[in-house]
């Protein structure tokens, strides 16, 4: 008997929807004929013809909060797990007899990176998970503050990778640790899909699932790899550490610390961050470079949080995030 809640992801509409998790179990997108199979009795066609009829119902109706089902002395109960703008990510179903309650389900928000502008988008739902403040809570910022509160594990190349190539079609999933704001660690099982929209822009979608304290987790990072570590005994005074998007001249993320006084948030009311169009050539030069030298360095000026434009010292290291695919490391300094 399934009394499990299963979370359902739909990133790219009906047709990708796949099982991510069971209760607080993630899964590997797996297809929802494959979950409800046995070898004696084959596929229940009836569990998923229930679950297909809730999907297309929440996705049909944006303000629909629940959806149930009751046939032969059974519920099918589905819960939507949107964006903001009512897209809907995923769906959490639980299916059990008529005269028995669903349990707890584990917290959910959905999110969105827009690859091609470099913003991310998080869920009302998301910021509960994260345990941000209603007054800090910032959506359509800049795509690197989302690691900020995430404590990343091995796998993060893999990732990264997949972020510079955006190609529409390419899933991921991952288990890293969330920071909230109240200081508690939490592990999360984060999955996603890449799309691409009416104007041609590839959009990350996903779903964060809360799935227990960090410590209790094992698929959870560890407080620190030993990459970091490294990095962190080399790093001197006043040098701040990034990685950086070669093609699009982007930052990824912050590794560690962020350069303190330059504008890369996005937020509202400060300057749009940006590199001296003067500057550009140099930059698009030390990219090139390094197919053949690392590491190249260079002064770049940077606009500082208070519209000016300020000088940075910037040494740029060729890394690998995986096989086939590229980043910059770069370590940046002030000049004044």
């Amino acid at each position: 008997m399934q009394t499990d809640w299963l979370l359902i992801s739909i990133y790219g509409g009906f047709s990708t929807r796949s099982v991510v998790a069971i209760g607080d179990r993630p899964r590997p997108f797996l297809r929802l004929e494959q979950h409800f199979s046995s070898k004696r009795q084959g596929v229940n066609t009836r569990a998923v013809h229930q679950i297909d009829d809730s999907i297309r119902a929440l996705e049909e109706t944006t303000s629909l909060d629940v959806f149930e089902q009751h046939e032969n002395g059974r519920r099918t109960h589905a819960i939507p797990v949107r964006h903001d703008d009512g897209t809907l990510h995923a769906v959490y179903v639980w299916r059990g007899p008529e005269d028995v309650q669903p349990g707890p389900r584990n917290p959910a928000g959905a999110w969105e990176f827009n690859l091609t502008a470099g913003s991310a988008h998080g869920s009302s739902e998301l910021f509960d998970l994260y345990g941000v403040s209603p007054e800090a809570r910032r959506s359509g910022v800049a795509q690197a503050g989302a690691f900020e509160r995430l404590k990343t594990n091995a796998d993060e190349g893999a990732a990264l990778a997949k972020i510079v190539t955006a190609a529409p079609g390419t899933q991921h999933q991952a288990v890293w640790t969330v920071v909230r704001d109240d200081g508690e660690e939490r592990a999360a099982h984060f999955s996603c899909r890449m799309v691409e929209n009416d104007s041609s822009e590839v959009l990350l979608r996903g779903v964060t699932q809360d799935i227990g304290a960090a410590t209790t987790v094992e698929a959870a990072p560890p407080p620190r790899i030993l990459e970091h570590r490294v990095l962190e005994a080399i790093k001197r005074p006043g040098e701040y550490h990034a990685i950086l998007d070669l093609k699009r001249l982007r930052l990824i993320r912050w590794h560690g610390e962020a350069m303190p006084e330059v504008a890369w948030e996005s937020l509202p009311g400060q300057p749009v961050p940006a590199i001296h169009p003067d500057d550009m050539d140099v930059a698009t030069a030390m990219s090139s470079q390094l197919a053949t030298v690392s590491p190249v360095q260079g002064v770049l000026r940077f606009r500082h949080l208070t519209g000016e434009w300020r000088p940075i010292h910037i040494e740029i290291s060729l890394m690998a995030l995986d096989q086939s695919t590229t980043a910059g490391f770069a370590v940046l300094r002030p000049l004044i």
